[in-house]
Parts: structure tokens; sequence; C-alpha cells
């Protein structure tokens, strides 16, 4: 062990069982663990949500790496200026970190790492977070996959990922010299946290931050969920699915982790669920993968259309509409529900995100973009590779996209999805009353019901905000003439 400190950067990857950077800096030296609060305006700041879940799953971070006898470092700034300076101050040899795969880490990475070991630190990086880095898998043309299908057979074919790394026992801590210790702060300094308003009433009752918290998580989907997944994963009206995205954005656990809990799981018999629906799981951890394949050779994903054909699509400037899909008042219940459960919760089921981003896509014809940007700021999963992905899949314009003609009715999607509208009215209370036959469709109730239950279309409840009819043939036209040109 040298006598020269070694120093973990920790970013997206907030836990320390199957942590490779980890692993390497504690085999170097007396540990230096870092969190950095990047201030810089290289990167896409973090939304709302996103920074409420942070705070969490620092201050976690900090417990767990305590109670092994080490101290987390927080601090706020450019990583750029803060990272070489901590390294100057401590004498650090040594500096590790888990890859992130957006342009602007990448290009951090990359001059960090050249003026470290100009320096004369030693610098490491590793794959945390993904079963595969997004270079890896490449067609037999040797290019990167514009398909899933493709892509996840090519994966499959591979093989099992890598097991993962068990948590250390001990951490060694380094000692910092005094004017670094005055500099340090508490999770508490970076105002992550919502106060006036505190509107993170909803986020605290769901969620439980952290590596336990994920851990917890997995075990209650593998003992409870997994059993019927591949079927009831659509069912917005039940638990149905593992609700771990929040903690895989930010590294609490790894893909490599739930990959193998759940074999485990299955070949010991320890779960109900059938090989399908372990397959179907895997598979979502899949479209992970593929969305970080695709941010990686395609950097302004979430900016410009991956199907350069849609940069002439001429989009409506509804903000009225925005607006309304926004707070859920559209008047499409299964459309509000979900819009309300994300305000609430900070997390929405993925077949009702799937409704909402087409409703505003296609029947409000608003750029997917002003979608995309309010999941970024709502949602505490929001994830650089998965949230553009998945809207530009709605829009059509991204890879393996949904065709341009697929416009999801949001009606005859709850009536399928969920039949009883527990869901609508789990979120939509005012809408509590009406008979199942109408709480996809409130405007159609007879007056008799809606005063039964003391609703007023317009007042208590609002009217639909678009004719289906009519935004569905207006998104065709648009679409289609966009197709031909």
């Amino acid at each position: 062990m040298t006598a020269r400190p070694a120093l973990l950067w920790f970013r997206d990857d907030l836990r320390l069982s199957d942590n490779p950077a980890l692993r390497a800096a504690i085999d170097r030296g007396h540990l230096i663990c870092l969190y950095i609060l990047d201030t810089s305006a290289e990167r896409r700041p973090l939304g709302a949500a996103a920074r409420w879940w942070l705070s969490r799953s620092l201050t976690a971070l900090s417990e767990a790496i305590a109670a092994k006898g080490g101290e987390l470092l927080v601090l706020r700034g450019d990583p750029a200026e803060v990272l070489p300076d901590v390294v100057e101050r401590t004498g650090s040899g040594y500096v590790a970190w888990n890859r992130r795969y957006d342009s602007a880490a990448i290009a951090l990475d990359k001059a960090l790492k050249a003026t470290l070991t100009e320096a004369g630190t030693a610098v490491e990086s590793f794959n945390a977070n993904l079963l595969n880095e997004p270079w890896q898998v490449k067609t037999k043309t040797d290019g990167p996959f514009k398909v899933f299908t493709p892509y996840w057979r090519a994966v499959r074919e591979g093989g099992e990922p890598a097991a993962p790394l068990p948590a250390p026992a001990r951490l060694s801590k380094a000692t910092l010299p005094a004017a670094l210790r005055k500099r340090i702060l508490t999770v508490a300094d970076l105002a992550l946290e919502p106060t006036r308003p505190d509107w993170a009433g909803g986020l605290r009752e769901s969620w439980t931050p952290g590596e336990d918290g994920a851990r917890h998580r997995l075990d209650a989907f593998l003992d409870e969920t997994l059993a019927g997944y591949r079927e009831a994963r659509d069912r917005p009206d039940r638990l149905s699915t593992s609700r771990l995205s929040p903690h895989l954005r930010f590294g609490e656990i790894s893909p490599r982790q739930i990959w193998h809990a759940a074999q485990a799981a299955r070949q010991a018999g320890n779960t109900p669920g059938s090989a399908a629906d372990v397959e179907k799981f895997f598979s979502e951890i899949g479209w992970r993968e593929f969305s970080y394949h695709l941010l990686f050779h395609n950097p302004d994903l979430a900016s410009v259309s991956y199907d350069r054909r849609f940069d002439a699509m001429s989009w409506e400037k509804d903000k009225t509409g925005l607006r309304a899909w926004q707070k859920g008042l559209t008047g499409y219940p299964i459309v509000d529900a979900g819009l309300r459960e994300l305000w609430q919760t900070g997390w929405m089921h993925n077949r009702v995100r799937m409704i909402t981003a087409s409703f505003l896509i296609k029947h409000l014809l608003t750029d997917w973009r002003a979608g995309e940007a309010w999941f970024w700021d709502t949602l505490v999963d929001a994830d650089p590779a998965n949230n553009p992905a998945s809207w530009q899949w709605v829009a059509g314009s991204g890879a393996d996209a949904a065709p341009y003609f697929r416009v999801f009715n949001p009606v005859t999607q709850g009536e399928k999805f969920d039949p009883k509208g527990v869901y609508v009215r789990r979120f939509v209370p005012e809408l509590a009353g009406l008979d199942d036959k109408f709480i996809h469709r409130p405007w159609e109730a007879p007056a008799s019901a809606l005063k039964q239950t003391g609703i007023v279309l317009g007042r208590d409840y609002p009217k639909p905000v678009i004719a289906l009819d009519f935004g569905r043939r207006r998104a065709l036209d648009a679409f289609a003439a966009l197709r031909s040109e």
C-alpha cells in the first residue's frame, strides 16, 4: 500500500457494492471518497425531482461510507477545477471513477485524465452502470445498432454478464489537510431539496433513495411482482413493474446485480416468476442498454431528432394545450392520471408514459422536446439516455421508433390497461364516483350520473382539450407529409 492516498470520484454510482472504481482505489492506498456537485455550464443540470433524489441518495451514501470507517467529501463547483485542486492538496497518487456516457462528461473525463496524468497522478476509469460498453456491441459491418431486437440478440449471444463485486468490509480513511477540510460541505449545504414551497411530500412517501432502498426494492420485486410480469407490466392499476429505474439512474444498484439476483432467485426456486417473466424483465434492462448505445453514438439525442427528416416538422405552438397536459387537465382521465402521478411521486408507469407522450406529440402536435424537458424536470429517474430515446421512439423520430401512424387512443388504452379505473381514481379523485363504463370517457356519462357524483364538466373536471379524431387526423396528415418529402 502506497503512502500517497487514492481518490475515488463518485458520480452516477452512489453505492459501495459492485463498484469497480471503489475496489481499484481501495487496493491503492488510504481512501478519499469525493462527490462534486457540478455547477459548470457544460453538462445538463439536473431537474428538480432528480435533485431531491440526489440529496437523499448522497445522505445514504455518506452514512454507509461512515459506517465502514470512511468519509464522503462533498464539494461544489466545476469538476475541471475542483478535482485537480483536491488531488494536489491531498497528494493523491491514484484517481478512479466510473464512466458516464453523455458527450460533455466524456470530454470532461478525457481532459481531466490528461491533466492529472501529466501531473504524475495515475488515473483509471471503469464500467459500473452498464452490462456492456456502448462501443462494444457492434453490427456485422462493425457499426452501431439502430434497431433494438438485433442489438439485444447480439448482447444475449455474448453470454451472461460478469458477477457483481461485493461491498468492501472496511474503508481506510485518508488524512485531509486542514485547508481542504474547511471547504467540505454537508449534503444539506447543497440545497438540493425544495423548501418554499416544499412540494416533495409525495416523493418522500413513495421512495427510499440509497443503496439499501434499492436492494429492498429489488427483493420486493423478485418476491411479489416478477410472477406474471410479462403480461402484467402494462397495468398501471397494479403493482406490476420493478420501480428500480431511479435507483439505476443514480447507480445505487447495478444492472449486473439485478441480473444475477433474478437469475439466482429463479434457479433457487425462490421466486414464482417464469422463464418468460425473467426474460421479459431482462429485455427491459436491455432497452436501457440500447438507449445508452444510442446516446453514445448520437450525443445530441435530447435536442436533435435522430431522423433528421423531423427537422422539417411543423409543430403546433399550443401553449394552452401544453400547460393543460403538464397539469393533468386535458380532460382525458388516463393522461391526466399519469401527469398527476408524475407530479405527486416523481414517477410514472411506463405504459402511461407512452400514452401521455403520444397524446402530447400526436394529438396536440407538440414538439417531443417539450415533453422530454418536462419529464427531465419532474422525474426522479430522469436519465440522459432513456428519457430522450423514449420520447423520440414515441415521436417516430428515433431509432427503432414507433411508426408515425401509431397514435395511442387514451380512451381505449385506459379501458384496456385500467379496466376498472383503479389507477384513474387514485390520481384523479374527482372522477372516483363515476361508473366504470364512463371512468375513461366522462363526457359520455349521462347528466344524471354526473349529477349524482357531483361533477360538472368544465368546472370540477375539464372537458377534453381536443377531439381525438381531429387530433389523430391532423397528426397523420402532418407526419405523412413529412415522410413524403
